[in-house]
């Protein structure tokens, strides 16, 4: 099953023949990656890596089937690209740009509302690394050797501690069902709780590895939610111990400015509603191996 996506998804690229959208759309289809196409505007009836390229994700859609996209676009125009894969017809979309002002997030996820919940796309990031399935689909920018496919499903803000998180488990002979980037943003398209309750009904995820960071409280809302609602483990990790109070750190969302907003407090809300916390970013093999050895 794995989530969001696999070997059936069929994925068109947004910014498709930009220097970026070439190189990681490449990196995508050696990867076995279903993309149909792409789209940039200008270059509709064109083909690029053996792909045809469209003027709008809506004809995209319609000629080529298309339920997934990934963002490739600058971040003056991003959010209007966001907005038209929704008008597309596009079911789940990844938005890899980073610097999209949050304004612009607050204008695209208002428009988002517009549909019905069932009927309304899917948005991960932006400034994400993105979603992979191993051996299925890799809609994002991770180097996609280091996943092994197995059972545990990641869920970062940060990519490169997902990276390192998913290298030391194939190390310890544990593999990955989906590994997903909900992005460093203030703003972004899904939570951490969306993304758990996704987990928690995937028949093969057996736990969960959350990793969060300094700045806003979508850590301690997941932590809640799993202490309510979920059966299956779930690993946490916060980064940014030593950040001090009111400066940002590395990504836009991570700046503290409230309680329960710095790495002590969301530790600690973490443990009390009974996640088992990586004590630092060397430890997420053996610990994940050791909530494993509790299962079975």
């Amino acid at each position: 099953m794995a989530i969001l996506i696999d070997e059936e998804s069929k994925v068109i690229v947004q910014g498709f023949t930009g220097q970026i959208g070439t190189f990681h759309a490449d990196e995508m289809i050696k990867y076995g990656t279903n993309v149909v196409g792409g789209v940039t505007p200008g270059k509709g009836g064109t083909t690029h890596l053996g792909r045809p390229v469209f003027n709008t994700v809506k004809e995209a859609v319609s000629a080529t089937g298309a339920n997934a996209s990934i963002v490739f676009v600058p971040p003056p125009f991003a959010a209007d690209s966001l907005m038209e894969a929704a008008d597309g017809g596009i079911q789940y979309c990844v938005a890899i740009t980073d610097g999209i002002p949050a304004h612009d997030m607050i204008r695209v996820k208002r428009y988002m509302r517009r549909y019905r919940a069932e009927h309304r796309m899917r948005l991960t990031g932006p400034n994400c690394a993105g979603t992979i399935s191993p051996g299925r689909a890799m809609l994002g920018i991770m180097p996609g050797h280091i996943y092994k496919p197995g059972s545990v499903g990641i869920v970062g803000r940060s990519g490169t501690l997902g990276y390192e998180a998913a290298s030391q488990m194939k190390a310890v002979g544990i593999g990955v069902s989906t590994s997903v980037g909900i992005g460093g943003d203030p703003i972004n398209g899904s939570s951490f709780r969306d993304i758990l309750e996704l987990f928690e009904q995937d028949p093969e995820t057996q736990a969960v590895v959350m990793i969060g960071e300094i700045g806003g409280p979508q850590e301690a809302e997941a932590a809640r939610y799993f202490k309510a609602h979920m059966k299956k483990p779930l690993i946490g990790y916060i980064a940014g111990l030593t950040a001090p109070k009111g400066r940002r750190m590395g990504h836009a969302g991570a700046i503290i400015s409230a309680f329960g907003e710095s790495a002590a407090e969301k530790v600690e809300i973490l443990q009390e509603c009974g996640v088992t916390v990586v004590p630092n970013p060397s430890e997420f093999g053996a610990t994940v191996a050791g909530v494993l050895a509790g299962l079975r």
